[in-house]
C-alpha cells in the first residue's frame, strides 16, 4: 500500500485554537498532527494525505519576529519532511496572509510544493502572488469549507507535480505567467467579437488584462506648520462610547466626524475602539493611541503647530475594499479642503 502524502499545515493563533487577537503575540510553535482548523483540512484531504504537523503562530509574532519564525518553520520542514505545505486559508486577514505567503515561499525554496488561500485584496497577494500559488477566497471564514476543498485539490496536484491549468479554470490568483497554446478561433476574429460585445454592452472577458499601478503624487511639504490648521484622521475605529453611529469594526464603508472642540485628551470614559483587526485593549485604556489628541494639544500650546481642527474623522480600516477606501478618502479630503486644513495626521492601524 503506497504511503500517504505527508502534509504540514500553517495556521495563525485563531485558527490554531489558541485564542483571538489577545494571542496575536503568541510565539510560533510546532505540534504533531492536525490541530484546530487543520482537522477540517485533514477531513477534506481524506485518505490521500496525512497532516503530520501543524505550525501555529500569532499574527503579530510572525511578522514582527520574522527571522525567528522562519527559522522555526525551516526546522519543522526538515524534521517532518512533508511532500506538501498548506498555509491558511487567510481570507482577508492581512498579517495572516503575509505569514502564509512567507511560509509557502520558504517551503518552495526548500523544494517542497506549497499552496495557500486568501482574498484577492489581502496584502499577502500583493507581496507573494508571483512566487506562490494562492487560491482565491471570499473575505470571511464563512467560505471555509469551499476554501479547504480548493486547497486540497490544488495541493494534491502540486504534490503530484501535475501542471496547473489556467488561473481562471483552477481558481488561483493569476501570477502573470503566459504560456503558448491553441485557440479555436484566430486572434483577429476573437478581438472583433470582444469589441462587438463591448459596443453592445454585453459581458466579455479580455484575454490580456492590464493592471495599471496607481500613482499618487505626494503633497508638497507644509511651508509653516506653526501656522497650519491640523486635522486628525484615523482608520483605528475610535468612536464615542456606545458607538452611537454603529460603525462596524471592519470592513467599514462609511466614516464619521466627532467633535474634539475643547478636549485636551481622549479619555477611556468617553471613547472606545470597535476595530476588529487588532487587540483593542491598549486603545480602550488610552484612546490617544489612535487619536493622539493629548500630544497634539501640547504641540498646539507650544506653538509648534497652528490649531487643531475641531473634528476628528474616524473609520475602521480592516478589510475595507479599495473602492470604498478611495471614496471615503475623497469625501474626507473634500471636507478638510473646504475647511482650509493645512495638514493631516493619519493614524492607521
Amino acid at each position: 500500500m503506497p504511503e500517504r502524502l505527508r502534509v504540514v499545515h500553517y495556521l495563525n493563533q485563531f485558527f490554531g485554537g489558541m485564542g483571538g487577537e489577545a494571542e496575536a503575540n503568541r510565539a510560533i510553535e510546532v505540534r504533531g498532527g492536525a490541530v484546530g482548523a487543520s482537522r477540517g483540512m485533514q477531513q477534506t484531504l481524506g485518505t490521500q494525505a496525512t497532516i503530520v504537523a501543524t505550525i501555529i503562530a500569532g499574527d503579530n509574532y510572525f511578522n514582527e519576529e520574522k527571522q525567528k519564525s522562519v527559522a522555526v518553520v525551516r526546522e519543522a520542514l526538515k524534521t517532518y519532511a512533508p511532500g506538501l505545505v498548506v498555509a491558511g486559508p487567510a481570507f482577508n486577514a492581512g498579517r495572516y496572509g503575509l505569514a502564509c505567503g512567507e511560509v509557502c515561499r520558504l517551503a518552495q525554496e526548500m523544494g517542497i510544493p506549497a499552496v495557500t488561500a486568501m482574498y484577492p485584496e489581502n496584502p499577502g497577494v500583493l507581496t507573494y502572488r508571483k512566487e506562490v500559488v494562492i487560491l482565491s477566497t471570499g473575505e470571511s471564514p464563512s467560505g471555509m469549507s469551499e476554501a479547504l476543498r480548493g486547497l486540497a485539490r490544488l495541493g494534491l496536484k502540486l504534490a503530484q507535480r501535475e501542471e496547473l491549468g489556467p488561473a481562471d479554470v483552477e481558481g488561483y490568483i493569476p501570477r502573470g505567467i503566459r504560456r503558448p497554446g491553441l485557440r479555436d478561433k484566430p486572434g483577429a476574429r476573437r478581438a472583433v467579437e470582444m469589441v462587438l460585445k463591448k459596443v453592445m454592452g454585453e459581458p466579455f472577458v479580455t484575454e490580456l488584462p492590464v493592471e495599471m499601478p496607481e500613482e499618487v503624487t505626494p503633497a508638497a511639504p507644509v511651508r509653516d506648520v506653526s501656522k497650519a490648521l491640523v486635522a486628525l484622521v484615523t482608520s483605528g475605529g475610535l468612536v464615542p462610547r456606545g458607538n452611537p453611529d454603529h460603525l462596524p469594526g471592519g470592513p467599514a464603508d462609511h466614516w464619521y466626524r466627532y467633535s474634539i472642540q475643547g478636549l485636551q485628551t481622549m479619555s477611556p470614559e468617553a471613547w472606545e475602539c470597535v476595530h476588529v483587526g487588532f487587540h483593542t485593549g491598549i486603545v480602550n485604556q488610552n484612546p490617544n493611541y489612535v487619536v493622539p489628541l493629548n500630544i497634539m494639544r501640547r504641540l498646539e500650546d507650544s506653538g509648534e503647530i497652528g490649531n487643531i481642527y475641531p473634528w476628528y474623522l474616524s473609520t475602521a480600516g480592516r478589510g475595507t475594499p479599495v473602492g470604498a477606501a478611495k471614496r471615503m478618502g475623497q469625501e474626507m479630503a473634500s471636507e478638510l479642503k473646504e475647511a482650509r486644513v493645512g495638514a493631516v495626521i493619519l493614524v492607521a492601524t
